[in-house]
């Protein structure tokens, strides 16, 4: 068999991380085969790059008729929820859909042939690290029921016999692949640069309604300690983070140890450097963000050190900020993006 080629199951590929490592897959010669439940994801997005089986990654039955149908030789996962503030407020729902779920999906591919596992996990499991940037041998505080319960997930999976993983953390993604037909579409949006672009680029009243964007950007706090006052943060291209995912499936398949990876920017972004950016590559000229106090308990600065990914794994990003703010602008003005958000809207 080539290094690249196979049936690889991807957990989530549905949603918005795992759409474009679906997509990144096919482009490098592999065969995704998609498995997603569609509570968060979009059918639109499960089908573009392979087979698409809708089922839950915690229906044991499902998960292993899909392998005796597929014989995948790695899966990939992503299914999770990923909202801080809902794990929060509903943490039984997260442990449930993060660890409990996750474990049940691997234990079944595990038992049907699968041994080579990458988890597309997150650096919350960090919580508020002492050291900045943040190495993968930092102390694991998780200040939330989401990282915890990724977390969690992580040592489940290195707990079965007889499989090698790579569990991959990272902070913020953003951008998109609008050439194929992918981009972010979280409801609610929560995330900055989608926030910053959508009320720059004329969005329709509705969709800014629905999303309650109408008042514009907010930036929260302009007194950090950092090198202009306001937050940074690690921020990485979603196509630089699938790159990530396959060089980490051809480490594994390669013969590569269990192993964790940091996924960052190198000294990330501000929020003024991605408002900068945003009047730059949008025209926009006479934006200006609207100013609040900071959020209890915000660090001035998260940072993932990748040094290691860079040695061992041979990744780097390549794409900056104009290109994520770029690729989410073109994106978001797309119909099947605003219509997607308008039905979750109505449904909700």
């Amino acid at each position: 068999m080539q290094p690249d080629a196979g049936n690889i199951l991807v957990s989530g590929g549905a949603g918005y991380i795992g759409s474009h490592v679906a997509h990144t897959l096919k482009q490098a010669g592999f065969t995704p085969i998609v498995l997603d439940s569609l509570v968060k994801g979009n059918r639109w997005a499960g089908e573009k790059s392979g087979p698409f089986r809708q089922g839950d990654i915690g229906d044991a039955a499902f998960v292993a008729a899909v392998c005796d149908e597929f014989k995948p030789i790695a899966a990939l996962h992503f299914a999770a929820f990923i909202e801080v503030g809902e794990s929060v407020a509903k943490p039984e729902m997260y442990f449930a859909n993060n660890r409990d779920k996750a474990r049940i999906f691997f234990e079944t591919i595990a038992k049907n042939g699968v041994g080579n596992i990458v988890f597309s996990s997150t650096a919350a499991v960090y919580g508020e690290p002492e050291d900045v940037p943040i190495p993968e041998t930092a102390a694991k505080k998780p200040i939330n029921p989401y990282g915890q319960s990724k977390l969690d997930a992580e040592e489940a999976m290195r707990a079965i016999p007889g499989v090698r993983s790579v569990a991959l953390r990272f902070f913020n993604v953003a951008g998109a692949a609008p050439e194929a037909g992918l981009g972010e579409t979280h409801y609610p949006e929560t995330h900055v640069i989608p926030r910053i672009v959508l009320p720059l680029i004329d969005s329709p009243a509705a969709l800014l309604d629905a999303l309650g964007l109408k008042a514009g950007f907010k930036l929260f706090g302009t007194d950090y300690p950092t090198r202009d006052g306001t937050a940074v943060r690690d921020y990485i291209h979603v196509l630089d983070l699938a790159d990530a995912h396959v060089l980490a499936l051809r480490y594994l398949i390669g013969g590569g140890a269990t192993n964790v990876f940091n996924l960052g920017s190198g000294d990330g972004y501000s929020v003024n450097e991605i408002i900068a950016a945003a009047r730059k590559v949008l025209s926009r000229p006479d934006f200006v963000a609207g100013v609040v106090p900071r959020r209890a308990g915000d660090p001035a600065t998260l940072i993932a050190d990748s040094t290691k990914a860079r040695a061992l794994l041979g990744w780097a990003p390549h794409r900056g900020i104009e290109e994520m703010i770029a690729s989410a602008a073109a994106w978001h003005r797309t119909e099947t993006y605003v219509n997607t958000i308008l039905t979750k809207a109505r449904a909700a």
